[in-house]
């Protein structure tokens, strides 16, 4: 009964998302009320604990909304000021090809914005800016949450490995080295798929059929391997904080170039999925394209020096501190948000920055700032109730029954019965804890313990169970409810989440199970 009661987590947001398709407003607050009241009366959890873990919840989702208001206020400034414009006319003389557009923006962009920030910040940002491109919302929110996915073992500069793997007994600066080149190793199958996977999607959902996936099975084939080879080089070369920054610049390098000379790549321009509405400027911009794209270069550069450079870490982490810590009096139960350390801060620095650089009146930020803001409501309320139950969840092992957490409860009980085929399971109980949780780094600190007894006690490699762990808890980007009500509200798709995680579920199983293909293969 408790592992029904444990999993409960899972099955009514799938139930009332996917299957019913109410949207998240609606079915994640029923959700967190069932699972409230199954913590209060099965589980044993006290009503302080469970109202400091609402409120813990409230307040990590005002984290997450400052993201989302970045993201679209710099999206939106740019558009005002003509340099959204200006983009697509770059991309199109790269390749007007909406197919390749997803690999540059989503799949490569994005992982470069997943090394340097994390917190679910690529999908707010490539999902928006695909949209600007011509993509329909669920084909911009549903390709940037599945592109999110291999870069986020690495996240912002390693965090999933070095805070994920803080608990296990061997953990430490070598131990951390050798999960990432598994990780890496194992990722040369599965991972090098992804912009196939990506294509395939596009064309099967938002086009005409996935025989126009097929011809560019070459290069995204060519692409996929560029940035996982890259990633286990500079893995074994320079450590795991940098692996999916440097990775996916090399694969930016290698796909402009590519694509440019249209090498491997068909004559006729897919433009399948191209919304109604949507037209290309044909005037020619007084931006030039450095210009243009001048904001987004500023984000990234301010998120690396936010967390290489010790003294600008140590200010911004300190400087403007609104962590809630012992809520309500209820020893480890906290909620960190350092204000300028966070990812909505540089986008909205970003964001004004680019009235200087493009030199606008202060109108088109405020504007864009008002139609940010228009656009949350729902998803606040989505977000709100989410991690509200996501909390409580997390938090349940604090209860009178002496119960372990249920997240913890579900791990051992599928530790007791698979123990025998751990490497298939390994990547989707990794999954499992990004899916409910939304962090690979929550999912690791939470699960790996586990993974580490299980693969010590089966006899499998622990390097190698670990690595599936996290590669399956980037796999659980796609599929996040938590994740997924954001890149729907950064498109402007609030109540769509359940058609969003129909779409995304089919690659996350797929990556699961490659990886566990490849964790077999290497452990034989």
């Amino acid at each position: 009964m408790y592992l029904l009661i444990a999993l409960s987590a899972i099955i009514f947001p799938f139930l009332f998302l996917v299957i019913l398709r109410m949207p998240a407003a609606k079915g994640m607050s029923v959700s967190a009320v069932i699972l409230i009241v199954l913590g209060f009366t099965v589980w044993g959890m006290e009503a302080n604990v469970i109202a400091s873990s609402s409120l813990q919840g409230i307040h990590k989702a005002l984290t997450i909304l400052w993201i989302l208001f970045g993201a679209l206020v710099l999206l939106n400034t740019l558009r005002n000021t003509g340099a959204v414009d200006r983009i697509n006319q770059g991309f199109q003389s790269i390749s007007g090809d909406m197919r390749v557009q997803v690999i540059i923006v989503a799949f490569l962009f994005g992982s470069l914005i997943e090394g340097a920030a994390g917190f679910g910040a690529p999908a707010m940002v490539t999902g928006p800016l695909l949209f600007a491109l011509g993509f329909s919302p669920l084909a911009a929110a549903t390709i940037a949450l599945i592109a999110d996915s291999t870069a986020v073992a690495f996240g912002a500069v390693g965090t999933p490995i070095a805070i994920g793997l803080s608990n296990n007994p061997k953990a430490g600066e070598g131990f951390f080295q050798d999960i990432a080149v598994s990780v890496t190793s194992m990722d040369l199958l599965a991972g090098t798929f992804i912009p196939f996977i990506l294509i395939v999607i596009l064309t099967s959902f938002f086009g005409k059929g996935i025989k126009d996936a097929f011809v560019l099975l070459p290069w995204t084939l060519l692409i996929g391997l560029v940035y996982t080879g890259s990633a286990l080089l500079y893995a074994s070369l320079f450590g795991y904080e940098f692996v999916s920054i440097l990775a996916s610049l090399t694969g930016l390098i290698v796909a402009a170039y590519t694509a440019n000379k249209g090498l491997l790549l068909p004559k006729t321009e897919w433009k399948t999925a191209l919304r109604d509405d949507f037209q290309v400027v044909d005037k020619e911009s007084d931006l030039g394209i450095i210009t243009a794209w001048s904001p987004y270069i500023i984000v990234v550069v301010l998120l690396l020096l936010t967390r290489i450079v010790p003294w600008l870490q140590t200010f911004t982490t300190s400087a403007i501190d609104f962590s809630w810590s012992n809520i309500l009096g209820v020893e480890g139960i906290t909620s960190d948000w350092q204000f300028l350390y966070s990812p909505g801060t540089v986008l909205v620095l970003a964001a004004i920055s680019a009235i200087a650089i493009q030199r606008k009146t202060f109108r088109p930020f405020t504007n864009a700032s008002q139609e940010s803001l228009a656009t949350m409501k729902m998803t606040t309320i989505s977000l709100m109730a989410t991690l509200i139950m996501v909390q409580v969840f997390v938090n349940s092992g604090m209860n009178m029954n002496d119960l372990v957490s249920m997240p913890q409860h579900i791990a051992e009980s599928l530790a007791n019965s698979l123990g025998p085929v751990w490497i298939f399971v390994a990547p989707f109980l990794g999954e499992l804890g990004a899916f409910i949780t939304g962090s690979a780094t929550v999912s690791t600190l939470t699960f790996s313990p586990i993974q580490y007894n299980v693969a010590t006690q089966a006899g499998f490699g622990v390097n190698t169970v670990l690595a599936a762990q996290l590669i399956g808890a980037g796999a659980g980007n796609m599929i996040c409810v938590h994740n997924v009500v954001a890149a729907s509200g950064a498109v402007g798709l609030s109540g769509k989440e359940g058609d969003i995680i129909r779409k995304t579920l089919i690659p996350a199983i797929l990556y699961g199970l490659l990886a566990g293909f490849s964790g077999f293969i290497i452990t034989l």
